[in-house]
């Protein structure tokens, strides 16, 4: 019997089980290491390696072998997981020294160190707790945090603590809450190239708000208190230090923290010293410091100074070899919503229009990064050599691409339109040498979008109909946008639309559409946003609805819902509560609905200091203290209906948003339902739970909307 598509969407985990990532390559010996599961519906990750020159792959740690129970993960690995949406279990990360001749992982918060030669395996002297483990450069040494503590382990050798302050609430090495969760900054320490002092981040808690997450579903544990930074209220204090691992003897980093309060990165390589990026609060500027390493004092490489935000891409600050500075640079003149390119000592060295996303490396003397042109749904490879000239793309096929490099070897990672090409091909000197295979699942729905360009400004958007539709039948519409900053729907993957795909075939037009704010097209692009989440945003999905519509008088515009999840979610009930003109029912998962309750980083970016601007966080938001705000009546005769869903132990967007939602619509007398899913997190990662989520939506909307 077929495995339906939810049930297949869970037990994957979103087709993700089975996947190869995490690569490290050893360019000099010629070999790949890399996590991936052994099937499609196995949790359980190990770690392996692919010998190029003979294109076979070994196990070199595998958890069932080790007899290792990760039944009770220590509370910061869990932490850890949710912020990298990590869904698998096994090794799910791991790290080697320079000549990748040791990885180091963790198992049952165990830290083990694996010799990738002979593939013998030791558990080192530290356990109980152990997360985020990283060798020293020298792979003399490793590095780890045990409950909030800075360690270091000798190998073969004693463990000892290297910093600790014995507050549960300052920790050394492990990274802050907003810096893991918004930044895109998951540790806190980093290796001297020589492998003989740590940089390390200590982060201080107690002027951050406690709330208490509780799990009504057990009224005998009891309520866990979780340090929150929502808008306009304290943030950590963070500070770095410079540690000896021998003795842990520190020297305090100093930089004017008043002014530049977030730690937004940290590269410490052979080409030059220590480079920090700090940002102001409000993110109009960023400093590029570099650090002393004998005094701690810093000096400015770059400053960067841009409005109404600036972001930092993956990748940069670092240095280049023969120690000039790579950053990128947003130029708002350059094309129609500007370019964000790399600049070299501050000249700039890419083209108008050429959209940086990420530097993946400097190899073989040229730099790696990826990027997009003329579509923004399309991520190309692109490389330049160091010492100057113009980038060259290395991909062709439609499609997003990214690369890992090391020397004279890449790996590359393609995802195309074909939902069953995902490659994972190893080039080394321009020519592919080895494709690493993947046990994913295929899903069991075939993806047919439609890639289009709707309205005056070219919203990108993907139409999607039944497999059998014969371009006549009536259709009910669904829109399943996510539709907020920093993540788009829309791109050249097959893979991406399979869930709309699913919704389309149970016989719904699906419209996916990237509007306003989403990355790619421009950082202009991305700031028509700026001091509205809510209007603009929903004006473009209105927007291309309308455009389609136009081109498919098929598409019934008296039957449309709208689902989603996170600012996804939020978008949802958005669009119910403020156009029921067109709106009849949604789904809201885990939505935001009041963003004094979001995190520092994330809002003030977008809405500012809501003391400064309250009613621009009123607008923004769908209740206040007085509950619904700015809600339409629905025009006569018409009944709406949402149905708003809340993982009780979510720890980012807390289930007092859904709560608070449902208590105003109760009040206002507005029909919905609240759905409350106990023990979920926000990725709601359980597969019972994800593929029965699925059922009660198809449920919702066929009732609310009937089917064509």
């Amino acid at each position: 019997m077929t495995t339906s598509y939810p049930r297949q969407l869970a037990q994957t985990r979103r087709f993700s089980l089975g996947r190869p990532r995490s690569f490290t390559i050893d360019a000099t010996r010629g070999r790949v290491l890399f996590l991936r599961s052994d099937g499609p519906t196995d949790p359980v990750t190990r770690l392996l390696v692919l010998d190029l020159d003979t294109a076979t792959e070994r196990v070199l740690a595998d958890p069932a072998a080790l007899g290792v129970d990760e039944s009770n993960l220590p509370a910061e690995e869990r932490a850890r997981r949710e912020r990298a949406r990590e869904t698998a279990g096994g090794i799910v990360a791991y790290a080697t020294d320079d000549a990748v001749d040791v990885a180091a992982f963790v198992l049952g918060g165990q830290l083990y160190c694996a010799n990738v030669g002979d593939g013998s395996i030791v558990a080192e002297a530290l356990a109980g707790g152990v997360y985020d483990v990283r060798p020293d450069p020298t792979g003399r040494r490793i590095a780890a945090v045990v409950d909030g503590a800075l360690h270091v382990v000798e190998r073969g050798g004693p463990a000892r603590l290297l910093a600790s302050d014995g507050d549960p609430e300052v920790t050394w090495g492990v990274a802050d809450f907003v810096a893991a969760e918004e930044m895109g900054r998951s540790r806190g320490y980093w290796w001297s190239p020589d492998g003989s002092r740590l940089l390390a981040a200590r982060v201080d808690n107690n002027a951050v708000g406690t709330w208490y997450l509780a799990d009504p579903a057990d009224p005998a544990a009891a309520p866990r208190p979780h340090r929150y930074p929502a808008a306009g209220t304290a943030n950590a204090g963070v500070t770095l230090a410079l540690v000896e691992a021998a003795d842990g003897r520190r020297i305090d980093v100093t930089w004017d923290r008043e002014r530049l309060p977030y730690l937004a990165g940290v590269s410490w390589t052979e080409h030059g010293p220590p480079l920090l990026t700090v940002q102001d609060r409000a993110q109009t500027r960023i400093e590029v410091l570099a650090v002393d390493p004998t005094t701690g004092a810093t000096i400015t490489a770059a400053s960067l100074v841009g409005s109404p935000w600036l972001e930092v891409p993956d990748g940069t600050p670092r240095w280049l070899p023969g120690g000039r500075l790579l950053t990128t640079v947003e130029r708002p003149d350059a094309g129609q919503y500007g370019t964000r390119s790399l600049a070299v000592d501050g000249t700039v060295v890419t083209p108008d229009g050429l959209q940086v996303r990420a530097v993946e490396g400097v190899a073989d003397d040229r730099i790696w990064f990826s990027g997009s042109q003329d579509d923004p749904t399309q991520v190309h490879v692109f490389t330049m050599p160091v010492t100057g000239g113009a980038p060259q793309r290395r991909t062709e096929v439609a499609g997003v691409h990214g690369v890992v490099v090391a020397g004279s070897v890449a790996v590359r990672v393609s995802m195309t339109d074909d939902v069953d090409l995902t490659l994972h091909e190893v080039v080394r000197d321009a020519g592919v040498v080895a494709t690493i295979g993947s046990h994913a699942a295929t899903p069991v729905v075939t993806p047919r979008p439609r890639h289009l360009a709707l309205g005056p400004r070219g919203l990108r958007s993907a139409l999607l109909l039944p497999t059998d539709h014969d371009g006549v039948r009536s259709l009910p519409v669904i829109l399943d946008p996510y539709g907020g900053p920093h993540a788009q729907r829309v791109v050249r993957s097959g893979l991406a639309f399979a869930t709309s795909q699913w919704w389309a075939d149970q016989g719904f037009a699906v419209l996916v559409v990237d509007g306003r704010g989403t990355p790619g097209r421009g950082p202009g692009w991305e700031h028509l946003i700026h001091l509205d989440l809510a209007d603009g945003i929903l004006d473009d999905q209105v927007e291309a609805l309308h455009a389609v519509a136009a081109s498919h008088p098929f598409l019934d515009l008296d039957r449309v819902g709208i689902r989603g999840w996170s600012f996804g979610g939020f978008l949802a009930a958005l669009a119910v509560l403020r156009r029921p003109d067109v709106f009849r029912c949604g789904v809201a998962g885990a939505p935001v609905t009041d963003w004094r309750l979001y995190d520092t980083h994330y809002t003030e970016r977008y809405l500012g200091d809501p003391a400064a601007r309250p009613a621009v966080y009123r607008r923004s938001s769908l209740v206040d203290d007085d509950g619904l705000v700015d809600a339409v009546e629905p025009p006569a005769g018409v009944r709406t209906d949402l149905l708003v869903i809340h993982g009780l132990v979510d720890d980012n967007v807390v289930a007092a948003h859904g709560l608070r939602l449902s208590g105003a619509l109760l009040a206002a007398g507005r029909s919905h339902r609240f759905l409350p899913l106990s023990g979920v997190t926000h990725m709601t990662p359980q597969a019972i739970v994800a593929e029965n989520l699925l059922w009660t939506e198809l449920d919702f909307f066929t009732q609310c909307l009937g089917t064509g």
